[in-house]
Formats: structure tokens, C-alpha cells, sequence
């Protein structure tokens, strides 16, 4: 705890508000939301704390704090601050697993179609289904309940559906808008639980068919009857009523929280939503969150109602998203509420050492590094490496771990300008300089470590652009390779000495995978240029290749070696007119006898 935090613990404020944690470089890594800002905020910086939260306090040099007159205020603000600053420590709804609705299209011939896409188009969505089958199952059964077009685009004739009495045929026949609300309504009652309404009435038309000694007409009838229980006895029913709604627990172990979301609709369980992750507040403050922002997520479709444990404030939920949120005390609704919650411990405890281990060998390897270095936990680290083909096409590149993982987006690739062929020195000096100057300019983050692809010398050209010309004190780190090319031994210091590490430890593993990895980014981009490059010394000199037919040339054979070794019936097939492949063909054939 610095000096500006201890004054500023001083005179928080015994209100209801949200606080924002900031690091070094004045990021916010973390909101929360306190009913007591004064209690709140200093809790962080009192006592032990153990895990993400240690980590989380160790990162913090500041924080500012927003007064509301509300615990639902304090909510409501926190949720918005998280969208803004999407700060690192925060929960993350990070699950992409997207389920199937049914959708009817808000046309004037509408459509019912299968999507994972939920729009604010004015159709109707029904769902989320628990996988594409059921969903499909859903859709043939009202396909042939309900004769809704089935093409994209209207045809100029009639097709198969029309004679199967599934389609109107708009395509060829003016149908009244009052006919689509009708199936609309019925399909609706239909999806919305009136699956016994519909089996009613399918049953009135067989009996009056039958009657009337239309016997095939009473067999499609019993057939629809039949298809219906068919495909809706599939699903467990949870509740006797069909009411839609969705059902939260949660279970808290070591600093990590579970919820489990049970989708109930008509009555049934057809899907569930898992979420595992650290909290550094009360539980309940984390999963009052984390509701709040589950329906931030447009395949999050808000139920008529939601089941929440009972130690939890409804009423704020209610206020916050608008629908009603009950805490059920007994019979088969308490029933969910506690299954949703069975789920989430058994979940979190069968979890937890998968968890714990992914730690040791990301976060955990930084602070091991960071202890061996005597640093703090390097959690950004940016590493560099040098290539070239003999001399030529020379290449740099950086690649960017955060919390020990890569980051791809932040990867840059380096053509060399200034540095003159086999410099290596020149290359790292060149590369250094111009990527902290872009740093410094745009206001980016800088790491906690920069490692360097080799040894002392590269080193202290590395240190004399951060340090001497740009004026940056960033721990810098050599990585020597042995005669194999295997990453060997960590240089670090002023003169560098060598740190020990264990071969076998997470630090170890996580310096073989940065260096593997930059390594292997610089060589690929290598390639590319060289590749580039010898395509277009090579076909420059034939009449009619321009840069299109170099580009299309590469990407069918993959190299330049394939196309000199190509027959013209191999050039044809690679995009290449007839004369310009026996031109290409000849060409090569004339630079091999050349040659002998």
C-alpha cells in the first residue's frame, strides 16, 4: 500500500457506490460495488488475501471511487463501468456456446426458420434449444402443422411443399395477411407451452374426418397427434406448469465461484449454462453481478421469470432487468433452485485442480520468473527475435504474453530499414526503437519484461535504446539457446548473469514457450517474404504474370520450387490461360537446359 492510497483510504465515504482498482500504468483492472464504500475498499488493503485477490492487490498503485444513493444505483453503475473499461479482473462471460431458436420472420409472407442469432428484427424467437436437433425436430413438426413459406426467395411456380399442403403458394397466390397473424397466434400458444390446446383440436378435425368418412384426412390428423408426443415427450418435464423461465445456483470454493443457469421452457429442462470463476467481493455482491450482466449476451433471451437462491436480494434483480425474480421456499420450484445449486458444487469442487493447475502454469510461472529475476511478477512480457535468409529478407518480430498466455492480436512483424545485412545488433536496435517510440506516442502499455532472443550483446543494444535514448527502466532478459537450438539459460542483470531455474519447473516451461514462439513467428513471416520475394524475381521476367498471377500462382502450388516444376496441364488447372501456361512452361524449361 503506497502513500496516495493510505490518504485516499482516509476519507472514502460511508456510502453506497462503486470503486475502480488502477495499476501502475493507470489501467483500470478491476470495478466493484460496495453497500459501504469505506468498509469495501479497505478490506483490499487489510489482512491476507490469497490467490487472484493477493494478485489483484499487489497490481493495484490507485483507485477512484463513484458515489451513488442506492444499492440498485451502485448496480446499475458498476454494470456499466465493466462494459466500458472491460477490466481484466472482472468477471468474463466468456462461454461462445450459442443454442438454436426458432424464429418466425417478420416478412409479409413470414417464414419459420432455425438461428443461433437472436436480432432486434421485429420476429418472434422461441428457445434457446438444448441442441439442433430438437430444434429441428420442432420446426418439421410445425412445418407440418403450419403451411408458412418455406423459400428464401418467392418462385415463379409452385413447388413441393404446396403439394405436400405445407406452403400457400404466395408465390402465385394472393394470401390474405389475416391468415399469417392466425398461424402466427397458434404457433405462439403452440411454443409458448399450448401444446395440449393444439393436440385438442387436431383431435376434433380427426373425429369430424373420420365422421365424414375421410379416412386419410383422419390418419394425417392422428399422425400430427402422434408426431406431437413424439417429439415433446423427449424432454424431461421439471415443473408442472409452462411457465418459461430460467434457474440460477451457485457454489463458492478457494476464491472461485460456479453458476449454473437451468433453462426451464414449457415445463421442460432443455439446456443448461456453466460458468466457473474467481470473485474478489461477497459471493452474493459477485452473483448479483454476474445476473445483471448474464442477459448482456443477445443468445441470453430474458424468460418470464427467474429462480435466484434465497440469500439473494430479488428485488433489486427485479427492479435491475425488469421481469419478475422469485426466491422459491418450498415444493418443486425450491427443488430447481437447490439442483441448479448441487450442480454448481459438484462442478466447482470437480474443477478446481484443472483450474488450479492452468494457474501454476500461466500466472504462477510469471510469479515464479518474477521471484527468481527479483521483479515484480512479470505479467506482460514482450519478446523479440532477429531472421534472415543468408543475408537477405530481414525480418524482426515481437510477440505479446499477458498473465502467461499469448496474445496474437498484439504480435507485430518487422521488415528491417535501417540495419545493414548480418547486423543482428543493428536488426534488435532498429526493431526496439521503433516499437517503443510507437508506444510512447500512442499511450500503449508497457511490459513488465522485455525478453530478447539471445545473449549479452543483444542484450545491451536492447538497454541502450530503452534506457539511454527513450529513457524506459524495463527489466530486460536474454534467452541463450544450447548447440540444439533448445532454449538453455536465462540471462538477467547489469553485467547479465545467468538465473537458475529449474528445467523442469513452470518458469522454465513458460520461457521454452515464448521463445518457441516468436521464434516461430519470425521464421513464418520469413518465409513469406522470401517466398514473395522469389516469385517475383523469378516471374518478372515472363510477359503477362503481374502481381495477380504471381499471388494465385503461389497460393496453388505453395511454392516457387511446385510452379518451376509444373506441367502446362498443372498451370491450366491453376487459374492460367492456355498460351500464358506453355509460356510459364517453357520459360522454366529453357532456364533448366541453360543450366546443364
Amino acid at each position: 500500500m503506497n502513500d496516495l492510497i493510505k490518504r485516499k483510504l482516509d476519507i472514502l465515504p460511508d456510502q453506497p457506490g462503486c470503486y475502480l482498482m488502477k495499476d501502475r500504468q493507470g489501467t483500470i483492472i478491476y470495478v466493484g460495488k460496495a453497500k459501504v464504500l469505506k468498509n469495501r475498499v479497505r478490506s483490499y488493503f487489510t489482512g491476507t488475501h490469497e490467490g487472484k485477490t493477493q494478485r489483484l492487490v499487489g497490481e493495484i498503485e490507485d483507485f477512484e471511487y463513484i458515489v451513488t444513493s442506492s444499492n440498485i444505483e451502485a448496480l446499475i453503475l458498476e454494470l456499466n463501468l465493466i462494459k466500458l473499461h472491460d477490466p481484466k479482473y472482472n468477471v468474463m462471460l466468456t462461454d461462445d456456446k450459442t443454442y438454436p431458436y426458432l424464429k418466425i420472420t417478420n416478412e409479409k409472407h413470414p417464414r419459420l426458420i432455425t438461428t443461433r442469432k437472436v436480432k432486434k428484427d421485429k420476429a418472434k424467437y422461441f428457445g434457446p434449444y438444448p441442441n439442433a436437433y430438437a430444434a429441428s425436430e420442432t420446426k418439421k413438426l410445425l412445418d407440418r402443422l403450419y403451411p408458412l413459406r418455406k423459400c428464401v426467395q418467392l418462385p415463379s411456380k409452385v413447388c413441393l411443399y404446396y403439394h405436400m399442403g405445407q406452403c400457400l403458394a404466395p408465390c402465385v397466390k394472393e394470401i390474405d395477411g389475416q391468415v399469417y397473424q392466425e398461424m402466427i397466434e397458434d404457433m405462439t400458444k403452440f411454443l409458448n407451452g399450448g401444446v395440449e390446446a393444439v393436440k385438442k383440436e387436431l383431435e376434433v378435425k380427426m373425429l369430424a374426418a373420420a365422421e365424414n368418412l375421410e379416412f386419410e384426412r383422419a390418419k394425417e390428423f392422428r399422425d400430427q397427434i402422434a408426431h406431437i408426443d413424439t417429439v415433446m415427450q423427449k424432454q424431461k418435464i421439471v415443473s408442472s406448469d409452462t411457465t418459461n423461465r430460467d434457474v440460477f445456483g451457485y457454489a463458492v470454493e478457494k476464491g472461485w465461484m460456479c453458476v449454473q443457469v437451468f433453462f426451464v421452457r414449457q415445463g421442460k429442462l432443455i439446456e443448461r449454462d456453466v460458468s466457473i470463476f474467481p470473485i474478489y467481493q461477497d459471493a452474493e455482491e459477485e452473483f448479483l453481478t454476474f445476473v445483471g450482466r448474464f442477459y448482456e449476451k443477445p443468445e441470453h433471451i430474458k424468460p418470464k421469470e427467474i429462480f435466484i437462491p434465497q440469500a439473494i436480494d430479488a428485488a433489486i434483480l427485479t427492479e435491475l432487468l425488469e421481469i419478475k425474480v422469485l426466491t422459491p421456499k418450498r415444493g418443486q420450484k425450491k427443488e430447481l433452485v437447490e439442483l441448479a445449486t448441487k450442480n454448481a458444487e459438484i462442478a466447482v469442487a470437480a474443477k478446481f485442480q484443472l483450474i488450479e493447475r492452468q494457474e501454476e502454469r500461466t500466472i504462477g510461472a510469471c510469479e515464479a520468473l518474477g521471484e527468481a529475476m527479483g521483479i515484480s511478477s512479470p505479467l506482460r512480457i514482450e519478446a523479440f527475435d532477429n531472421s534472415h535468409m543468408h543475408g537477405t529478407d530481414a525480418v524482426s518480430a515481437m510477440v505479446v504474453f499477458i498473465d502467461g498466455k499469448p496474445a496474437k492480436k498484439e504480435y507485430r512483424k518487422y521488415k528491417t530499414r535501417t540495419a545493414a545485412k548480418h547486423d543482428d545488433y543493428g536488426a534488435m536496435q532498429e526493431v526496439i526503437r521503433r516499437r517503443y517510440i510507437r508506444v510512447l506516442k500512442e499511450g500503449l502499455p508497457l511490459p513488465d519484461l522485455v525478453l530478447i532472443d539471445g545473449g549479452k550483446g543483444q542484450m545491451e543494444v536492447a538497454r541502450e535504446v530503452l534506457e539511454d535514448e527513450l529513457g524506459l527502466v524495463i527489466p530486460i532478459a536474454g534467452l541463450a539457446k544450447d548447440d540444439k537450438h533448445n532454449t538453455s539459460q536465462l540471462l538477467f542483470g547489469d553485467p547479465p548473469e545467468v538465473i537458475s531455474l529449474k528445467r523442469t519447473s513452470d518458469g522454465f516451461y513458460l520461457l521454452q514457450r515464448i521463445q518457441d514462439e516468436v521464434h516461430r513467428f519470425a521464421i513464418t513471416f520469413l518465409r513469406q517474404q522470401h517466398e514473395k520475394h522469389a516469385i517475383q524475381s523469378v516471374l518478372d521476367h515472363i510477359e503477362g504474370v503481374g502481381p495477380k498471377r504471381k499471388q494465385q500462382l503461389l497460393k496453388h502450388f505453395g511454392s516457387v520450387k511446385k510452379i518451376r516444376e509444373a506441367s502446362e496441364l498443372a498451370l491450366q488447372e491453376a487459374g492460367m490461360p492456355a498460351n500464358l501456361a506453355s509460356q510459364i512452361f517453357s520459360y522454366f524449361q529453357q532456364q533448366s537446359l541453360s543450366k546443364e
